[in-house]
């Protein structure tokens, strides 16, 4: 399997080595695509299967034709016992292989794969394809995903972007041409509008223009003072019954000169607190209202505010919808 899928890797990049063979092996969770080697797991797949069915093998070998309540309600127990000790150990060599492929990466690589082991960045890999949700890739979209998220060149693209500058993948994803920036920013508002309104929160508008200001004083010379000003969305009923919250939306590329440098934590941090500099004083003082910044790294990875506020959203959608709320956090991350 491995070496027939070495001419379809070639069509998403021609730098393919036995490091990414290594990382593709690892389940999407730990930055990889969770396409296994048959050759090095059959062994320890067989052995844990063998541990799981056990107590079902002990039974069928007693060749018993009538099994009382208490003999199948233990049978059962221990069955769901055996089931989670395998599941252990297998997360246990899953987070040793781990170790291992990282110890194996340089600084930057590190970095970049850190960004893939963290919640929300791989929710795209492992969900179904269902066109009537948007998430049928075709050919070319779902080699260039795969660039983006390993860090390799994206291919099939004009050396240079209108703007002069070397296409390289950082620039794509912040190159402000041809609207791609605007696009994914614009995606996550209007998702976010229609999850308020499936969660039964009332008077969303989407770029609510502020009150404009009247003499107030502000702590932050960055805070935004413009008359015009306006923010992505605003509803009511969020975080408590009839009070109002103003979300402002930012996706910023990770993997940019300005943000490199820093751990993925400290970076959507940062650009959260830039956030409430520019606004939070300002909703709070003057619209009496609360503020939360929504901010995403391309790779999907959420910050801590964004977090609190889709959990906070899991939590309305699961009361108006009945789902439970891991149901309903799922829902969202599709």
């Amino acid at each position: 399997f491995f070496t027939s899928s070495n001419g379809s890797l070639q069509h998403i990049t021609a730098q393919f080595s036995d490091l990414h063979r290594e990382i593709f092996c690892l389940p999407a969770r730990n930055g990889g695509i969770g396409i296994s080697d048959p050759t090095k797991i059959a062994e320890d797949e067989y052995l844990r299967s063998v541990e799981a069915t056990a107590p079902l093998s002990e039974l069928i070998l007693e060749q018993n034709t009538h099994i009382d309540l208490e003999r199948a309600s233990k049978a059962s127990e221990d069955l769901g016992t055996a089931k989670q000790k395998v599941l252990k150990k297998k997360r246990a060599n899953q987070k040793q292989e781990l170790e291992e492929v990282t110890l194996k990466l340089d600084a930057n690589q590190r970095r970049y794969h850190e960004e893939l082991c963290q919640r929300g960045a791989s929710t795209w890999v492992t969900t179904l394809p269902l066109a009537e949700h948007g998430f049928l890739l075709n050919k070319s979209e779902f080699h260039d995903a795969m660039a983006m998220r390993y860090n390799f060149p994206i291919q099939r693209v004009w050396q240079t972007c209108p703007g002069g500058k070397n296409n390289t993948l950082e620039h794509c994803l912040s190159c402000p041409l041809g609207g791609y920036v605007q696009l994914r920013h614009n995606q996550i508002r209007d998702l976010t509008a229609n999850l308020l309104s499936e969660a039964g929160c009332t008077d969303i508008t989407i770029e609510p223009h502020l009150l404009p200001i009247t003499g107030e004083k502000f702590k932050y010379k960055s805070a935004n003072t413009d008359d015009q000003a306006r923010l992505d969305v605003s509803a009511r009923d969020v975080w408590a019954d009839m009070d109002k919250t103003f979300l402002d939306i930012r996706v910023f590329n990770s993997r940019a000169d300005t943000n490199i440098k820093k751990s993925l934590k400290s970076a959507l941090a940062s650009h959260e607190n830039e956030k409430k500099r520019v606004y939070n004083e300002r909703i709070l003082e003057v619209e009496k209202a609360s503020f939360t910044p929504i901010v995403f790294s391309t790779t999907g990875t959420m910050g801590r505010e964004a977090e609190r506020f889709y959990h906070r959203l899991a939590v309305l959608l699961s009361g108006k919808t009945k789902q439970s709320i891991p149901d309903a956090v799922r829902y969202i991350r599709q």
